[in-house]
């Protein structure tokens, strides 16, 4: 039984490591705004 618990909390440790870097990257990273240029085949606009 101790290790189905230390199992057990090394899984939940791995996931409160992970639920943590993905509230990082949601609230602590700003993403750059750019403009973006798309080409369209003359084909394509002409139906």
């Amino acid at each position: 039984m101790p290790s189905l618990i230390r199992f057990l909390v090394v899984v939940a440790l791995l996931a409160g490591l992970g639920f943590g870097a993905l509230w990082a990257l949601a609230n602590l990273v700003e993403p750059q705004p750019r403009e973006m240029t798309v080409t369209i085949p003359a084909d394509r606009l002409g139906k």
